[in-house]
């Protein structure tokens, strides 16, 4: 493949002793972020165990009724 011209530029700053721009490029710039995990069993079940859930008979407990 052909080097682009931006390469070309970096590369003789390089050579010419100036700063390498790639320097100040931030630790995020090499990650690759299109990667995911999934969950693991225990986290998903950790998820679950510490989520309020409300049955039916909790939720109708909640309301009052004024008169």
């Amino acid at each position: 493949m052909a080097i682009s011209q931006a390469k070309k530029a970096r590369m003789k700053r390089v050579r010419e002793g100036k700063l390498d721009p790639a320097i100040h490029r931030s630790a995020f710039a090499t990650l690759d972020l299109r990667t995911k995990r999934t969950k693991t069993k225990q986290a998903k079940m950790n998820q679950k165990k510490y989520k309020p859930s409300y049955s039916n008979a909790e939720q109708d407990s909640l309301y009052f009724l004024f008169v």
